[in-house]
Parts: structure tokens; sequence; C-alpha cells
């Protein structure tokens, strides 16, 4: 069968166009490669192609590509094409309309909409009828139930433009057709699509904008296809509120002193209660690396695929098969609940020696059962390593695989090997089996109640996890991840998680990442990307550093030694890079204990200047001889000591058998910089602020498009992205480019020179909410500064007079409700940050509310809520107030 292909495209001399399909002979999902278009005339490109029978038997999904003259292959919006082909004897020609990425219609077509918050019937489309030539084909994912879309024309076949009997068009999946007979003797004709209400029969409105012009008349052997792209009609009217909590956090009278995948339930019923629309949860992914509250810290996950045991609710595995055994558990289940923290350590033991038990009783008839044989079928790539890699671990001692006195080394041969006939690792498989039928339960109880769950992707993965350890060449393992210095971590973040080998992940289509993502489909909607600036650049801390001060950009544009030469900068490597000490340093530093400093770690180098003894010359070093002196140093001493090594201008990098350099952020603030003569301070400052903010944008920007467009395509969840801290300028343009929402905090304005940003300024595809996880709550940032509290008081608030001491009631109504009335599509608010609305319902100590400290690499995540969630649902004073809220913003 011929299919011509032709598309209107605006381009350049040098510029092109090309044409990408479904491949027939594999699965969905695997594109034919890319095939080049013709230019045929008044920016027409065209193609056409003889299809084979193969292809009739399933719609043909295709998408165009836009070539620059640097050669970059562009995509427009894959997934938007398919179309049912029929054999008629007659070629057809489709015309379509160019689906650019940064069409906020493309969001209504992702996971939530299409399948929970906006369903639609479909009547699939059948074969032409006999004597019909074209079909008008629109996409127009806002219709509302009881409204259709119509067209109307200059000629009599579109009704003459008469609104009282439009043509009306059918659904079919995410497209509204119709198919028409007209003679080419009527081209060309103008036409419009408008939308019809089918319940009180009347026609509404047309779409916006100019008529379109239909010009192609078809030959006497064509059928022709107009696909006209996206009805002109306001995209930006749907806004939905949602609710943040971790499933850790939930509390329950059916859980173990946490919270459980079976607890989203009631929060689903809540959230229904209250007009809320989406649940949004951290990682819920296995950390289980000490088996200690250390492993608290849900974006350190051994696996990218496994889920956490600490969520099972274990009645729910046992059934009515062990009452005895959950008899037995009574005590400790009561104590447990009633703490107000989490007692990580005590729960997860209770809940894997009890597991344990259970696995014993049902497990080896469970292991045999069809539904099991599938969803290991369907997970082996990830879950038989795994199983193996804890079984290896418990065995050591230690997930260090390096330590191990075996399998050091991943062999998938002895992996195997090790699965057959193992109990300890066909324990592994049974609590994925349970988490999977768990989670998936929540998740369809949620979706019942039209809420949808939205995920969080950790940027890093752990660095002696099962990921690392079967492919340790996706990862820069001499590297350490984190995040430069902010007014949250005045010295860095260091997360110890390995670096991305992206050149190495890139040569496979990044396999690894569409694999995680089509895992985190399986449970969520939708997603938020932690920390998406590291698709740009990664902040690469090197293994012998413990700050995140001591980082550097990675990729980067580094700089020579004759760069800084050429500025005028007398650069001297000793001087620059290494750490600057002298009497005025360390008394500066240290007082009356520089002394001690001086004796115990520095040599005397030139004139009055010292070094660090060899022994003490890095952060990890120093860090390894103070973990031994116990409590005889103090903390002060600590940080001075730490501070004394990041006392440098200039970072120094061995890249490719050559020495470069990259500025210490945040130099000009070093006692270093302060000993420079001014005009070299002038000189080295102008440098800084050229390496930071102007010299690597464009080159981040391309590096982030080697990977965002194809992992953005390889899901159809919908992606929000972190994009907080120091935010290249290119940052913004990306995701506006690609569809993919930003998250807008209060707190954090993202504009030089601003102290808060304004919720209604936000962009539409954006993510508003007054906090985070990583923050304090309203409440307790409300004390934390009163300076800024009164600021926001008089300035934000429009309040005259002195502010209140605390965040009272009223004023975090005030707050929520100036969030829920921004334009932006979704408000979701902290759980704390909704309850701290109601002053009789709220916790009293504001500091017990908040979940992190990102200061604080060793923070312990243990925040519960002080209510149940049935004690939640009972309350309908507070429910009701939160729904009026949320109707009354048009949520």
């Amino acid at each position: 069968m011929k299919v011509q292909f032709t598309i209107r495209f605006h381009t350049r001399y040098g510029e092109s166009l090309w044409w990408c399909g479904m491949d027939t002979a594999f699965k969905e999902g695997d594109w034919t490669d890319p095939v080049p278009m013709k230019y045929l005339s008044y920016d027409y490109w065209t193609l056409e192609l003889d299809l084979d029978a193969a292809t009739l038997s399933r719609p043909l999904s295709y998408y165009y590509l836009f070539q620059n003259t640097e050669g970059a292959l562009i995509p427009e919006q894959k997934g938007t094409r398919r179309v049912l082909l029929q054999e008629h004897g007659q070629r057809l020609v489709i015309y379509d309309t160019w689906m650019a990425t940064d069409s906020i219609e493309n969001v209504f077509y992702t996971a939530p909409f299409r399948e929970v918050l906006l369903p639609s019937g479909s009547n699939p489309a059948g074969a032409l009828p006999p004597g019909t030539n074209y079909t008008f084909s629109i996409k127009a994912p806002l219709v509302k139930e009881h409204e259709a879309v119509c067209l109307l024309g200059s000629i009599q076949e579109l009704s003459g433009w008469d609104t009282a009997k439009p043509v009306l068009l059918n659904r079919s999946e995410d497209d509204w057709i119709v198919q028409l007979s007209i003679t080419s003797s009527l081209f060309p004709f103008e036409y419009k699509y408008g939308i019809y209400d089918t319940r009180q029969q009347h026609f509404i409105c047309f779409e916006q904008k100019e008529n379109r012009i239909a010009d192609h008349p078809a030959n006497a052997t064509d059928v022709v296809m107009l696909q006209d792209g996206f009805i002109k009609l306001p995209n930006d009217a749907w806004r939905g509120a949602g609710v943040a909590i971790p499933v850790f956090s939930l509390r329950s009278a059916a859980g173990l002193g946490i919270g459980e995948f079976s607890d989203l339930k009631q929060l689903a019923d809540w959230a229904q209660q209250t007009g809320l629309k989406l649940i949004q949860i951290l990682p819920v992914n296995d950390t289980t690396a000490t088996f200690t509250w250390r492993d608290s810290y849900p974006y350190a996950a051994i696996s990218a695929f496994a889920l956490h045991p600490i969520y099972l609710n274990m009645e729910a595995v046992a059934g009515d098969k062990a009452p005895e055994l959950l008899q037995e558990l009574l005590p400790e289940k009561a104590r447990l609940n009633a703490l107000s923290h989490i007692d990580y350590e005590a729960v997860l033991k209770i809940k894997i020696h009890t597991l344990k038990k259970l696995f014993e009783l049902l497990g080896k008839e469970q292991l045999k059962s069809k539904n099991y044989k599938q969803f290991f079928a369907a997970n082996q790539h990830w879950l038989q390593p795994y199983a193996v890699f804890c079984y290896l671990r418990d065995k050591y001692k230690t997930v260090d695989y390096s330590k191990w006195n075996s399998h050091t080394v991943y062999d998938p041969a002895a992996i195997t090997e090790i699965f057959k006939n193992n109990p300890v690792v066909s324990f592994y498989c049974f609590l994925q089996y349970h988490l999977h039928l768990q989670l998936k339960d929540a998740v369809s109880y949620a979706h019942q109640k039209s809420v949808v769950l939205k995920g969080d992707i950790p940027i890093g993965v752990y660095r002696y996890g099962s990921d690392t350890w079967m492919a340790p060449e996706l990862y820069h393992m001499e590297l350490q991840a984190g995040a430069p210095p902010d007014d949250f971590a005045i010295n860095g973040q260091n997360w110890g998680f390995p670096t991305y080998n992206w050149p190495r992940m890139q040569e496979d289509h990044f396999s690894w990442w569409r694999s995680r993502f089509e895992q985190m489909s399986h449970y969520f909607d939708a997603f938020r990307i932690d920390h998406i600036l590291g698709f740009f650049r990664i902040w690469s801390i090197p293994l012998d550093a413990v700050q995140g001060i001591m980082g550097y950009f990675d990729p980067g544009i580094p700089l020579s030694a004759q760069e800084f030469y050429e500025r005028g900068i007398q650069f001297n490597e000793d001087r620059f890079c290494t750490p600057f000490v002298n009497n005025v340093v360390l008394n500066q530093l240290f007082d009356d204990r520089a002394g001690f400093v001086k004796q115990q770690f520095l040599e005397t180098g030139n004139g009055f200047d010292y070094t660090f003894l060899p022994e003490f010359d890095t952060q990890r070093k120093m860090e390894h001889w103070l973990a031994c002196q116990e409590d005889a140093i103090g903390n002060e001493l600590k940080q001075g000591l730490f501070q004394l090594l990041s006392n440098v201008l200039v970072l120094r990098q061995q890249l490719n058998g050559q020495t470069v350099y990259h500025p210490r952020f945040g130099l000009d603030r070093t006692l270093s910089f302060q000993s420079l003569p001014h005009d070299q301070q002038l000189k080295l400052k102008e440098l800084y602020t050229d390496y930071f903010f102007r010299r690597q944008d464009q080159f981040w920007k391309r590096e982030s498009l080697k990977k965002l467009p194809e992992l953005k395509a390889a899901t159809n969840m919908l992606i929000c992205g972190e994009d907080l801290g120091l935010v290249p300028s290119s940052v913004p343009e990306v995701m506006q480019e690609l569809g993919i929402l930003s998250l807008e905090i209060q707190r954090m304005p993202k504009l030089q020179g601003l102290r808060f940003f304004d919720p209604a300024n936000a962009p539409y595809l954006s993510v508003v909410s007054p906090s985070t996880h990583d923050m304090s709550t309203l409440r307790g940032w409300w004390e934390e500064n009163r300076e800024q509290t009164q600021y926001f008081y008089n300035e934000l608030l429009h309040l005259q007079g002195e502010a209140p001491a605390t965040c009272e009631g009223w004023i975090n109504r005030e707050i929520i409700r100036r969030h829920l009335q921004s334009p932006a599509m979704w408000c979701i608010c902290q759980l704390q940050d909704l309850l701290g609305m109601d002053e009789s319902i709220r916790r009293k100590d504001p500091s017990e509310e908040r979940i992190n400290i990102p200061a604080d690499p060793h923070h312990y995540w243990r925040y519960r809520m002080h209510l149940t969630l049935t004690e939640l649902i009972e309350n309908v004073p507070f429910s009701d107030l939160l729904k009026d809220m949320i109707s009354s913003s048009g949520r």
C-alpha cells in the first residue's frame, strides 16, 4: 500500500525533515532509523512509502524529526500519531501538522489524564464508507462530558458555516475523526473546528484564531487524511491539587510503627473526600544496606527497581494462614504504633523476622503459582541479581561487594547458579512479589477514587548496591554526586552516590533508564525527577573530599593555566590549589586552639606558611582520624579543620592526561581569597563569574538534549522536574521545550533579586508548593527568621503592622489559599502544611514536622503523622474546609 506523508514546516537552507516509524518487525516501542524527506514547495516536505501487508495488522505509529544546520536531529512529540491503515486500492495521502514538544496539550495525553483524570470513551474508526475520500482528524483533550468536536466550513459538505447543523466528529483513541466525500472542484475552502453540546444539542463555540484552509484536492486515486494537530482553544484551564507525604509517615491502626503501601488506600479516601486529585510520595525503593536507622534515607536505594520490604503489610501477606504468628506481634505492634516518631531499626527487624516465618509457611506454594511465575518472568532482569545481591550482603555482613570473599565482580552465570534452590534468594523474591501486589492494589484503589499517584525518582544510586555491582561501567565510581552550597547547606551536599557515565549509557540508548521508567510506570502515573539539574551537569566531588564544597560541575568546560595568565591573574598552582594556611588564618579559625592545630596537623612551609602533614592532607583522611577520637575533639574544631582544608581557590582535575582547573565554589568568601592583592581579587572574581554563569550554559544545554528528549519519550508518565538550587539559564528553556513541569517554591525564587516567589506568577506547566520535604514546614519556617517573616507578612501578604510570632492558623490558610489560586497546573502541599491551617488538629511543636535537613548527611528520616488516617477522615470540619478552598480556587 502506498502512503504519502506530507507536512508543512518552515526550514532554512541546510535544514531538513526526517520521518521515523514503528518497526513492525519488533515489539511496540522500537523505531526504524529516520528516513529523509524531500522538499516539495512552499515549505512542504514529503515522503512516499510502499508499506507491506504486515503493516496493516495494527495502527501505524510515526513521528517527524527536524535536522538543524549542525546536524542535530530534534524530534517532535513522539507517540502522538497512530493511523489505522486500510487496504482499499488507493494511495493514502496524509497532510500532517508538526506536534511540538512544548505544546501544553501533550500533557493531557500522559498517563494520569488518559487513565484517571480525563478518561473518555472511544469509538474506533471504522472502514471508509463507500465514496468517502477525506478524513479530518483533530486532537481535543479537554472536551468535557456531553460535548463533542464539530466541523464547519465554507462548503455545503461542512454545513456552510451553519452552526445549527455542524458535522460531528467521533472520538477514536486520542483523536476526533470524521470521514467525508468532497469533490476536488470545491477546493480551496475554509473550515474550522468547534465544540458542540450533545446533551442540549446546541453549538457552543468555534476554535480560536484564523480559519483553516484546505487547498490540496485529492486525485481520483487518492484518499486524503488531514491531521490538524490540536484544536485551537484555551489549554490552561485544567488545574488540580495534591498532597505530598512519604509512605513511611502515614499512621494507621493497621500499620506496625510505620506507614505501609496498604495505607495509601485510606489516604486516597481522604483525598477524594477533600477534592485532592494526586498523592505524591518519596522514593519507596529498598535502601537496606546496614539494617540500621541510617537506611531510613530514601534516596540511597540498593536497587533502582526493588521495593522496600518495610512497606509490607504482614496481615495481607499472611491472609488467614498464620493467625497465631500475627497474634504474637500485637504487643510490639501496639508499642511501635504509639511512638511519635518511627523506630526504624525496630520496625525493620520485627518485619524481616516475621516475614521469614511467613515465607517458611507460604513461600514454597506461592512461588509455584502462575501469578508469581508471570511476575518473575517480567522482572527477572533485575529481580534475580537483586535477590542474589541481598543473599551475599547477608552472608558477608556488608553491601560493600569489594569486601566480599567471592563474587566481587558480577558474573551472570555464577549468579544464575546461586539462584538455584537457594531459600534465602527465594525469600527476597517472595518479598518483592508481595510488595508488587500490595502497591498495585493500592494504586488500583486510588484510581477508582479518581486519585493519581506521583512517585519520586532519585538522581543517584547507592554506591554499593545491585545496580553498580551489575554494571559498574555505567557509573563513575571514583566520584561522588552532590550539590553546591546554598542557603540550606552552606558547605554543599555530598550524597555519596557515584556519578553517571552518560556517554556509556548513551551507547545503548539509555537502556538502564528506560527499564527504570518502565518499572516505575507499573505503579505511578507521574513522577518527580529528583535534581533534574543533574541531567545538565552534576556536582562531582572527588572521593578524598567530605564536604560538597570541594566539588565541581561535570561535564563542564574546565580552565587551563593559560587562561589565568591571559586574564592577568598571577596563577601559581601551589598557592591556588592547596589550602592556604598561615598564622593569621589559624588564629582567625581556631583562636586559642591554633597552637594545637599547628602541632597536630601541620608542618612548616616556606616562611610563615604551613602545609598539612601527608596523613591529614584531605578531608577524607581527616574524617578517618576524627572518627577515632570519640568526643575528644569538639564539633567547632572539626568544622574549622574541614574549612581549613577547603581554603583553596582552584580545584585540580586530571582530564585526558592533562591537568585542568575549576574555580572553587564561593572562592571569594575564603580566607585565601581575602589574602590576595585587591587587583588579583577583582580579576579572579570576574573569571569566577564567567565560569559559573556564562561559560557553560550552552554546553550544558547540549548535554541535556542528549538525554532528556530520549528519556521523556520512553515513558507516558507525567514528568515534573525538581529544578531548585543553582539553576543554569538554559534549564527553564529546555524544560519548557520538552513539556516537563517545573517546581516553584515560594521560599526559593529563581529570579535574582527576589526574596520570595509569588505563586500568582507561576507558569502553567508547573507545580507550586509552599515547602518540600527538604525544608521546614510553613510553621517551622515562620519561627526561624523574624526579619524574613516580617517582610513576608508586610510585602507578600500585604498586611500591616507586626507579624505574629507564630504562624497562626489564619496565616497558614492564607498562604495555602494563594497557592491554590495560582495559575499552575498543580498545587501540591505537604500534609503538614495542610494540617497547619487548623489550630485544633495540627501538631503542637512545628519542629517535629520536618522530614529532612539537607545540611545533615546523617539525618534520621522518621517523621510520622500525629493523627491516624482514620482520625483525619473522621474530622469532617477540616475536610470540608480544605474541600471548600480547593473548590473555590477552581481546582
